[in-house]
């Protein structure tokens, strides 16, 4: 019988003094699941959310241990499970409860860690690459030759997207207000590289995409950006949302919409039915892994903190100055 974990627990809605580290008993783990011990773990906005009790945890996940994503070692097994022992490096997304020292979740959703990546890097995959392996190549079926706009292009998603669209033969372009970001992702492998705030951003989209326009926008942002994405889509175009950074409200021109033929598709990967989740990772272990082996997809980590010092890592994240994704170790 192990002891107790540690647990960052969200002790009721509000700012980061609602976060608190408790002693919490060890999550149930059934007969097709592996118990975890988690090494680190990601940050993601829906933390963020979930503290200021705008985002309930889904049914059957921990309802006030935030984490998304995790990556550590097997503990133990159920009596059912094939596809994994104890000791395999593991990570893989969670429906929360992944900022703790241990984790419960079925085998099938468990990808193995590449051997070039640490567990604070492993940590943070899951769920930005998954993210936008999803949108766009599983919704978008981004094609070789095609440019994609990426929103919010800074972020751990935007930073994921990128690669993922340069891995798969197309041009980006990339959106972000800050200078020494826009750096980063030029070097990351963005061709543009706009700042959304400087005047003329439609104009200077038209300059980057050329008349056709861009084929598929990563929308991470919503509010008044969708329309700016529809306006400089191409004919037969995709967009699909991912997040709503700016707002959950939009207006659109549904005239453009019908005359180019276009698609727009919303996705979220936290709520969804365990099977797709295991259907979604499944596929990414077998096509995107291999890429990180290569040396061509690599995570971007901007900090890493020790799990005593979540409230100094959720006020990095809001504060929008990190770039990639915020790492937390949870057990060394």
């Amino acid at each position: 019988m192990l002891p107790g974990m540690k647990a960052v627990v969200i002790a009721g809605a509000g700012g980061t003094e609602v976060l608190e580290l408790r002693e919490v008993g060890d999550p149930p783990c059934g007969p097709d699941e592996v118990l975890v011990r988690v090494r680190a773990s990601a940050m993601n906005r829906a933390d963020l959310l979930q503290r200021r009790g705008l985002y309930p945890a889904p049914s059957g996940s921990p309802a006030n241990v935030p984490g998304l994503e995790f990556a550590g070692e097997v503990v133990s097994c159920g009596g059912r499970v094939e596809s994994v022992r104890s000791g395999d490096r593991v990570m893989g997304i969670l429906g929360g409860g992944g900022h703790a020292e241990r984790v419960a979740l079925h085998e099938r959703l468990c990808i193995p860690v590449p051997a070039s990546l640490s567990f604070e890097e492993a940590a943070a995959v899951p769920e930005a690459f998954f993210t936008a392996f999803d949108a766009l190549l599983r919704r978008a079926h981004l094609a070789p030759g095609e440019q994609v706009l990426v929103q919010a292009a800074a972020s751990g998603v935007g930073t994921a997207a990128l690669q993922l669209a340069r891995a798969a033969g197309a041009r980006v372009i990339a959106l972000s207000r800050s200078a020494e970001k826009r750096e980063r992702l030029a070097a990351l492998g963005a061709e543009h590289v706009l700042d959304p705030a400087a005047p003329g951003l439609a104009e200077a989209l038209r300059a980057a995409c050329g008349e056709r326009g861009v084929d598929v926008v990563l929308e991470l942002l919503g509010g008044t950006a969708l329309a700016l994405s529809l306006e400089i889509l191409a004919e037969r175009g995709r967009i699909v949302v991912v997040g709503v950074m700016s707002g959950p409200a939009a207006t659109l021109d549904l005239r453009a919409l019908m005359r180019k033929r276009a698609t727009i598709e919303g996705t979220v990967l936290r709520s969804r039915p365990l099977e797709e989740k295991i259907a979604l990772s499944r596929e990414f272990a077998r096509t995107m892994l291999p890429l990180f082996e290569e040396g061509r997809l690599r995570p971007i980590v901007d900090r890493v903190f020790p799990l005593s010092e979540i409230a100094q890592a959720h006020a990095l994240l809001e504060s929008n100055r990190s770039f990639g994704k915020i790492v937390l170790r949870i057990t060394s």
